[in-house]
């Protein structure tokens, strides 16, 4: 029975192995400009739309005080997505941190690399942040105290200045030069070692990383273990929850001993607090 069961996850898990290899093929053609699983339901849309279209122009001729038909701009793929489609991984990963930052109420919160329109636009609704980025910013949002800054170099950030901290799906892509950053294979331990500087002793680290089978795929992100993450913040920090999104985007909040579930490429959630006595 056991063996049997053993069979059936081995073979889930080749299966999205093959997604996720799948996916980054239609990542690497849409890159090139050309989406072809747009193409096919655009083909396939498209009787439908000129169909809908006609029946459109006859139903008018018919009504009362509309305006009139202009350019046609056709959307022929949003009726196949589900109702309220949600970003991978994002929408459970902005809610969770913005929920531990109004929940905590710190005195200053900074966050590094995080989306301005997903957490960054829920926690401004009940309060200021100040935003570290290595890429400029041109939006001038009321609320948002920008800084531009590099946190593989170190040497220039200020010590212990803020109580809360957050990064959200950005430590994986540092020294990866997705986003201008210089090229650096550790990039992702400078970067955090700059994130415990800036916080102070006691604060609390909201940091979200991709985990499944570790790897890193150059240039876009590093996939992290669970362990391996733990064991990078276990001198500096106090794991105070966990949480993580499976392969099927379901959110996963764990309240007894950490799991290490088997993902191709899953979101680790994880709450520290800086110790007292930090190693930085």
């Amino acid at each position: 029975m056991e063996t049997l069961k053993m069979n059936k996850k081995l073979g889930i898990f080749s299966i999205s192995k093959i997604v996720y290899s799948l996916k980054i093929i239609h990542h690497i053609i849409s890159e090139l400009g050309f989406n072809p699983l747009n193409t096919i339901w655009f083909v396939r849309s498209f009787p439908r739309y000129i169909y809908q279209f006609i029946n459109f122009w006859i139903k008018t001729k018919k009504a009362q005080q509309i305006p009139p038909i202009g350019t046609p701009f056709p959307c022929m793929l949003d009726r196949y997505e589900s109702a309220g489609s949600l970003p991978k991984h994002y929408f459970h990963q902005d809610l969770w941190a913005a929920r531990k930052v109004y929940q905590n109420n710190p005195e200053h919160h900074i966050d590094v690399g995080s989306r301005i329109d997903g957490f960054i636009a829920h926690i401004l609704t009940f309060r200021d942040v100040e935003i570290l980025d290595v890429r400029p910013m041109t939006s001038n949002i009321s609320g948002i105290t920008f800084r531009q800054a590099d946190l593989i170099q170190s040497a220039d950030l200020p010590s212990d200045i803020c109580d809360s901290l957050s990064c959200l799906h950005a430590l994986e892509h540092f020294g990866l030069g997705r986003y201008g950053d210089p090229i650096d294979p550790e990039g992702h331990i400078k970067g955090l070692q700059s994130l415990t500087k800036l916080l102070k002793p006691n604060g609390t680290l909201l940091l979200s990383v991709p985990i499944g089978l570790e790897r890193v795929e150059f240039n876009a992100h590093r996939v992290f273990s669970v362990e391996t993450i733990l064991t990078l913040t276990e001198p500096d920090y106090e794991l105070i929850s966990f949480a993580y999104i499976d392969d099927h985007d379901k959110l996963h909040n764990i309240t007894k001993q950490i799991e290490t579930p088997d993902m191709i490429y899953g979101c680790g959630l994880f709450e520290l607090k800086k110790k007292s006595k930090s190693l930085i």
